[in-house]
């Protein structure tokens, strides 16, 4: 699989509680397959019975109840199918730390090696928002809301729909970065031969003052896609503002 088309998992858990050291355990995992940014439709959710006591405060969260999980497998139980999920991947978590921190605490419980040895690389989208918005609240519910995604269907913190939520998000997160690269290829230096345009009978295209307006407009967007740097709109300003 080439570098542009490499694997990407949206992934996410729900947790009887916040340390697993202090014997909470896991009873939900959702992982969503991305190729080349975009959702494939292969994925793999979980249910898990923690085999303790779900806390009230913790159902309050993702609405999980112990009669809602008592009949399902064990986190032992499902470990190799999320191992082989997971393989080779890149994992897109938000909070990274909470979640690796229970999925290698419970796989060193049953013997097998943490996360970094199962995957490429774990990238943590709360961190990349910190980044990009600092001093800015960079939960889930407040990046959904800078980038206009609907969460109207989002009654618990399930990690399903968060899953669903976080690609949007991630989606808007490193959306300038996708463009830049663009720019990146742009800056080598590359000689071009002039071309001598005397022997050929061009023609002046006419455009509407519709067509033009539409062109700026579209320029417009660039320009506040690229942070101020497109090129095109800046040496058009002599007609923004008749747009």
């Amino acid at each position: 699989m080439s570098q542009q088309a490499k694997r990407q998992l949206i992934l996410d858990t729900e947790t009887t509680g916040f340390e697993p050291g202090e014997g909470h355990r896991m009873i939900e995992f959702a992982a969503l397959e991305m190729i080349d940014r975009q959702l494939t439709g292969n994925r793999l959710h979980l249910y898990m019975n923690p085999e303790r006591d779900i806390p009230i405060e913790a159902t309050n969260v993702h609405g999980i109840t112990l009669e809602m999980v008592q009949d399902k497998p064990t986190f032992a139980e499902c470990a190799n199918q999320i191992i082989e999920f997971i393989q080779g991947a890149d994992l897109i978590i938000h909070n990274a730390k909470f979640d690796v921190k229970f999925l290698d605490h419970h796989f060193e419980l049953i013997g097998k090696q943490k996360i970094a040895d199962y995957t490429n690389e774990v990238i943590d989208s709360l961190a990349m928002a910190r980044r990009k918005f600092p001093g800015s609240k960079n939960n889930l519910d407040a990046l959904c809301d800078r980038y206009s995604v609907d969460r109207s269907d989002r009654g618990y913190h399930g990690a399903l729909i968060d899953c669903n939520l976080l690609y949007h998000v991630y989606i808007g997160l490193t959306k300038e970065q996708i463009s830049l690269l663009a720019e990146d290829s742009a800056k080598q230096k590359v000689s071009y031969a002039k071309l001598d345009t005397a022997k050929y009978s061009l023609k002046s295209a006419v455009v509407s003052e519709d067509e033009l307006h539409s062109h700026l407009s579209y320029l417009k967007d660039l320009d506040k896609a690229s942070n101020g740097n497109c090129l095109w709109f800046n040496n058009s300003k002599d007609f923004v503002n008749e747009a």
